[in-house]
């Protein structure tokens, strides 16, 4: 039996990847939405979709399918940050399960209300977490949980992806849309210390402004010093040549290498989510109030190490 979908966020970044997912596992995308009408796109993977730039049009043919037998088992969310619960909420009112891109919402209490909503449509909130099945970071995690109980792990987590101008002249520079620049870039790499190193018990914010973020982190098995940066200037001196992004993780000393292995993380999402151990609401909720504490937090550049990489981002 074929699996139906439909699509919010139809033009965004990350939709293609929710298209490759759907079509690798099976499932045929009958609907998709976005406010912007550039999602050719689309003609790649289900050419047969029927698109809408009004959420009122999109609606009713969600329930025209619904009422004919032809219904939507999955609404896939690739919309901006801000909307996530919105739309999600309209998935399971309409009784079917969701997919949604990171962050999943912005705020704790949005987590209790899909969680209270979840219980009264008898649907399911599923989301993405492409890290915590990245086979790098599954590796890590056996070694860890393999090793000694009492050890604490020294971590250090760098994150340089340039941005242009056009960042924030869209919502994702808008902090009340996006979450910020922990939010929108880093939710899913403190998703994935959690989930390798256990409950966070400290955390202090270090600097922070519209390009840029850094602190220090304590978990159960680890002390973390992490920054952020969308902003080219920051890139590090040891960048190759022609790079705009740069990423390291470094566990003891030790480099963690995941840059490659991405291609496939949204379908081996998907493949989880159809088998019932999709990522959900609980799942998240330690990151979630990690990065909205950091949103209320004063910098205090006194608690805990600071990243070596941030004296470059405070000299630029």
């Amino acid at each position: 039996m074929t699996i139906g979908y439909a699509l919010i966020g139809a033009g965004g970044y990350i939709a293609p990847r929710h298209l490759a997912a759907i079509k690798d596992t099976g499932g045929d995308l009958g609907l998709a939405y976005d406010i912007n009408d550039s999602v050719g796109i689309i003609d790649s993977y289900f050419p047969n979709a029927d698109f809408f730039t009004e959420f009122e049009e999109f609606e009713y043919a969600f329930q025209e399918r619904k009422h004919s037998g032809n219904g939507i088992d999955y609404v896939s969310i690739c919309s901006p940050n801000h909307l996530h619960k919105s739309h999600i909420g309209f998935a399971l009112r309409s009784s079917a399960d969701a997919i949604c891109e990171k962050p999943l919402v912005l705020a704790p209490k949005d987590l209790d209300d899909l969680a209270n909503l979840e219980r009264q449509t008898g649907q399911n909130v599923n989301t993405i977490l492409q890290l915590r099945v990245h086979p790098s970071i599954i590796a890590l995690k056996k070694k860890i949980d393999n090793g000694a109980p009492d050890k604490i792990y020294d971590v250090d987590l760098g994150y340089f992806t340039s941005r242009g101008r056009w960042y924030h002249a869209s919502w994702k520079g808008v902090e009340q849309k996006s979450g910020g620049i922990a939010t929108n870039i880093g939710v899913h790499f403190f998703d994935m210390l959690g989930f390798l190193f256990g409950k966070n018990t400290q955390s202090a914010l270090h600097h922070r402004d519209p390009f840029s973020s850094s602190g220090y982190l304590e978990f159960e098995k680890a002390r973390v010093r992490w920054v952020l940066s969308i902003n080219r200037d920051h890139l590090p001196s040891q960048t190759p040549p022609g790079q705009y992004t740069y990423r390291s993780i470094t566990v003891d000393g030790e480099e963690i290498e995941f840059s490659g292995g991405f291609t496939d993380l949204h379908t081996t999402s998907y493949e989880r989510v159809h088998a019932g151990q999709g990522f959900g609401i609980e799942d998240v909720r330690p990151a979630i109030e990690l990065v909205t504490n950091f949103r209320r937090a004063s910098a205090n550049p006194t608690i805990g190490d600071q990243h070596p990489l941030l004296k470059g981002i405070l000299s630029a």
